[in-house]
């Protein structure tokens, strides 16, 4: 995995100028994978992008 690449993509797709499709083909990672580095970094995923690319809906939070 190139690092410029995936910072470059992370960066993008936190300002929403790359969609996740995108970010994670510049990554050359798969979604799901983009999604775990999102998840560490801190950078959120809206619920449509993540039930769309893991395939299932999350479950509704209680608070």
């Amino acid at each position: 995995m190139a690092t410029n690449g995936l910072s470059s993509a992370l960066t993008l797709y936190g300002a929403r100028t790359l969609t996740l499709s995108q970010a994670a083909a510049q990554a050359g990672l798969s979604e799901a994978e983009f999604i775990e580095q999102l998840e560490r970094r801190g950078i959120e995923v809206t619920e449509s992008e993540r039930a769309a690319v893991l395939g299932h809906e999350q479950p509704a939070r209680a608070d």
